[in-house]
């Protein structure tokens, strides 16, 4: 680390991957997940270990989602995973006998072979791989919500705290640790106050602002919009010795070089008034628009990999960009060999542009920034082929530059700890900065059913929570359970909105929704002594177990916590 730099860089990456498996295999299904493992997750361990032999340490943020290392870790997926490669390698040796693709399907075929190589040397085991680069101080990993539930639309702050919960729980599971960074959903917040139901009416009460829920779970930081951050309001300040001093709202006004509404410093963040020792990090809009971008950003560079044109259906992609404007029959054969000078010189001008801004806030303000970026993991190696080699490009220019401190947002939080605490407005990473992507007309319905699976699942609960002998209903609400987190996943919603999968959206939640209201039937008539628990179980298992076998370790009493 260098020993007088301007400021930090903290990159954070968001994996994250619905549950697919034994959903459907292609185009919609478990080839999502395995594109991902090919294209993302192992690449990004090659990234690891060529910045471990270059000695660099704390390189940035990644969030595995809970359900992700669910996935990553079951018997269906390493089998399919194995099988994945094996077929890709194979067609990239078919293509070779083309003689226009000959030349191209060869960098395949050994790009390939390397992949199969690493995931052989790691015995098929990503989660594994991860987190033995986190013991050893490489980069920090994160958590997040159990299926991806969207905190602001849940009705219940149970739901809230189970997600959460559940998903650190997994996390420590998978990993051999708890993480104390998340990523929220969405980057999706709701601070303390009046809440009154978005769907189906109901009464206005006082709901528990997300930051105290993360807080009282052990969380310390997680990550916000640009947005949130410029709508934030001065709260307090923690003095020399470590005591909270209240300040009023219009500090931030009055003192704007502290840094209270800027995204170049993360803050504490308290929606009830008092101290916190939770804290946000927010984007930094121009510094990750260099590589989110459509338009100006990186991927669009005519050199690299077009995403949008395979070979024969679901084959191999064996042309480069050219020109967005182009239609993909114009465009034109992709140049392995010119890639390493594209990511290079992408990545100088990404560290270029991050000391600016670190060398600007410094010489404004005097004080340490932070220029915090934050991408789906999925940019690097899906949509966008080079993603992983212009991340080690990236992280060893930012490293070596001695204006710039390259740290995990654990380390910078270790390292420079904020003072200023502030108050967040409520919002998400999504168009407009609301909740629009997910709930709107085409998805009203499915919040209205979620609210109710909410409290049908509640009222289940202290029926069999009071039954003296109440293990074997228990066991059955488990499944009920699990049904209802999955119904909960933000993932259904956006891909209606998006267009990307509309049919298998609606599917997969009616299909969870379905489940849900069965095995709660099943528990109902348990309880009622209409059906015996033997045959409700064994009518539970077939319907549920084959096709979402995931959480299996749940506990119950993560739904049970006080509140609302």
């Amino acid at each position: 680390m260098n020993a007088h730099p301007s400021g930090s860089f903290v990159l954070a990456l968001h994996g994250h991957m619905p549950w697919v498996l034994h959903h459907g295999r292609w185009p919609h299904g478990e080839h999502w997940l395995f594109e991902a493992a090919a294209g993302v997750y192992l690449p990004m361990i090659e990234v690891l270990d060529e910045l471990a032999s270059s000695g660099i340490q704390d390189a940035f943020s990644l969030g595995l989602t809970p359900i992700l290392l669910e996935q990553l870790r079951h018997p269906t997926f390493r089998d399919g995973m194995a099988g994945y490669l094996a077929e890709r390698s194979r067609r990239a040796r078919e293509d070779e006998r083309d003689p226009e693709l000959a030349h191209r399907a060869r960098y395949w075929r050994e790009r390939f072979a390397t992949l199969i190589a690493k995931w052989s040397a790691i015995d098929g085991d990503i989660p594994g791989a991860f987190a033995e680069h986190a013991r050893a101080g490489r980069l920090e990993l994160l958590s997040s919500f159990a299926t991806h539930g969207y905190a602001p639309l849940l009705k219940h702050d149970r739901c809230i705290r189970a997600q959460l919960e559940i998903g650190l729980t997994t996390s420590e599971r998978h990993l051999g640790f708890r993480p104390t960074g998340i990523w929220l959903p969405e980057c999706a917040f709701r601070p303390e106050g009046p809440w009154t139901q978005p769907v189906l009416g109901g009464p206005t009460r006082l709901r528990m602002g997300v930051d105290r829920i993360l807080e009282a779970h052990g969380v310390t930081h997680f990550f916000i919009s640009s947005a949130m951050a410029d709508g934030a309001r001065s709260e307090g300040r923690f003095n020399d010795h470590g005591g909270f001093d209240k300040v009023g709202w219009d500090e931030a006004d009055r003192y704007r070089n502290d840094g209270w509404r800027d995204v170049m410093e993360p803050h504490w963040v308290s929606t009830h008034g008092g101290a916190s020792k939770v804290a946000a990090f927010a984007r930094h809009p121009d510094v990750s628009e260099q590589v989110w971008s459509a338009d100006a950003g990186y991927p669009g560079d005519p050199r690299y990999l077009e995403f949008h044109k395979k070979h024969r259906g679901d084959g191999l992609r064996y042309w480069r960009v050219t020109d967005r404007k182009l239609d993909l029959g114009e465009k034109q054969p992709y140049q392995p060999e010119v890639i390493a000078e594209a990511t290079y010189s992408n990545a100088q001008h990404f560290a270029a542009v991050v000391r600016r801004r670190l060398e600007s806030w410094r010489g404004q303000t005097g004080r340490d920034g932070c220029v915090t970026a934050t991408f789906d993991a999925e940019l690097f190696g899906h949509w966008w082929y080079e993603g992983p080699s212009f991340l080690r490009e990236a992280i060893l220019a930012l490293h070596h530059d001695p204006q710039i401190r390259v740290q995990s947002a654990a380390g910078r939080l270790a390292s420079h700890p904020p003072r200023e605490v502030v108050w967040l407005p409520e919002g998400s990473w999504g168009d407009g900065n609301d909740h629009r992507v997910w709930l709107n007309e085409q998805t009203r319905w499915t919040w209205e059913a979620v609210h109710r699976a909410e409290d049908r699942f509640f009222s289940l609960y202290w029926k069999v929570h009071q039954k003296p002998n109440r293990k074997r209903a228990a066991d059955l609400l488990k499944l009920a359970a699990r049904e209802l987190l999955l119904l909960q996943a933000s993932d259904w919603q956006f891909v209606v909105h998006t267009g990307q999968a509309v049919d298998y959206g609606y599917r997969r939640f009616s299909n969870h929704l379905s489940m849900f209201d069965t095995v709660c039937s099943m528990v109902e008539d348990v309880l009622r002594g209409r059906r015996s628990y033997t045959a409700a179980q064994r009518a539970c298992r077939a319907l549920a177990l084959a096709s979402d076998d995931c959480f299996n370790d749940l506990d119950l009493g993560h739904f049970g916590f006080d509140g609302d």
